[in-house]
């Protein structure tokens, strides 16, 4: 039963508008490095398809894609491994080899999702829920890095780096949404990492809203998401600059943001494999404040920040759902 374990490859059988993807973040402060890479597969509805490895850039704000056979994509079937051509992607080690471009990294102290039994993901029990068009997955909320990142033929050593790692699986992905993460926020010491996003997501004729946010800190992981019945209010702009208000049994995480300059990204459209397109920074800054009310825990900074803002993310304001809303401090 693969859906009891989100990390691991669910679209055995699945030839038919259907794709499957991983995002490995990682970056390297020290050295200047930020790069995301997207191992997956994809199927149109007709049924051709093609796996590939997205790569994105964080510093040179460039993205690139490469394109594998089906057959060269080979996922274990009792864990979360894929081999794909010559790389390799799991939850313990990242190893590319592209022209120009060489990973060969472990991780360490990797932070998975703590399965729950309704909530064996963070989808929790929407993970149950069958036909809809985009499923979600925390793989690594949080890992060191120990190895070589080779740019160009330099060799530099990604000790001291920071990797993170979700994953995407459906039909295709939500017709509006607002994303963004980062593990480096100012004035933190322990392993810290933020995830937000709220989606438009179609379901059986009709759309709903749905977000998710965690937040680890201070050795303990905050989530407001739907299923455990947060609230969020949200907020963009002409610019795309947003602002996102999360609540939960008497909890805050409040972030404001907007994309920094980066790289496009392909992303999959329902029926049509992946021909659509999202731009992603990986230099954005947050700002960040976590608080009880009349008690902040944490106000600051995060940054090496990825940004998603879809082109049509302010539709969410039209939802009309009782999930967006305003309240007052107490």
């Amino acid at each position: 039963m693969t859906f009891l374990h989100p990390p691991r490859f669910q679209g055995r059988g699945r030839t038919r508008n259907y794709f499957e993807g991983w995002y490995f973040k990682l970056v390297v402060p020290d050295q200047n490095l930020a790069f995301a890479f997207i191992p997956g597969i994809s199927y149109d509805a007709e049924g051709k398809g093609h796996a590939f490895v997205q790569v994105l850039d964080g510093v040179a704000a460039t993205s690139a894609y490469h394109t594998y056979p089906t057959e060269d994509f080979k996922p274990a079937t009792d864990r979360f491994a894929v081999d794909l051509g010559p790389h390799h992607f799991s939850d313990e080690r990242l190893r590319v080899a592209l022209p120009g471009l060489a990973v060969d990294v472990t991780f360490e102290g990797v932070k998975p999702w703590p399965k729950k039994l309704l909530a064996p993901g963070v989808m929790g029990w929407y993970g149950f829920v069958p036909r809809m068009q985009c499923y979600h997955g925390l793989v690594s909320l949080h890992h060191g890095l120990r190895g070589t990142i080779t740019v160009g033929g330099q060799v530099y050593d990604a000790a001291g780096g920071v990797g993170y790692v979700e994953k995407d699986w459906g039909s295709g992905f939500p017709d509006a949404w607002v994303w963004c993460q980062s593990n480096h926020l100012s004035g933190t010491d322990r392993p810290v990492s933020l995830m937000a996003s709220v989606a438009k997501i179609p379901w059986l004729g009709r759309s709903f809203t749905g977000f998710l946010a965690t937040f680890l800190f201070e050795g303990e992981l905050h989530y407001f998401t739907t299923w455990a019945g947060s609230r969020v209010h949200l907020e963009v702009g002409e610019d795309l600059g947003f602002k996102a208000s999360f609540y939960r049994k008497g909890k805050h995480l409040m972030l404001k943001g907007r994309p920094a300059p980066g790289g496009d990204l392909a992303s999959p459209v329902t029926g049509a494999a992946m021909t659509g397109k999202i731009n992603e920074s990986l230099r954005g800054e947050l700002e960040v404040t976590f608080y009880r009310p009349g008690k902040p825990l944490y106000v600051g900074t995060a940054t090496w920040a990825g940004v998603e803002v879809s082109a049509r993310a302010k539709e969410l304001l039209d939802m009309g759902e009782v999930l967006f809303y305003g309240w007052e401090e107490s």
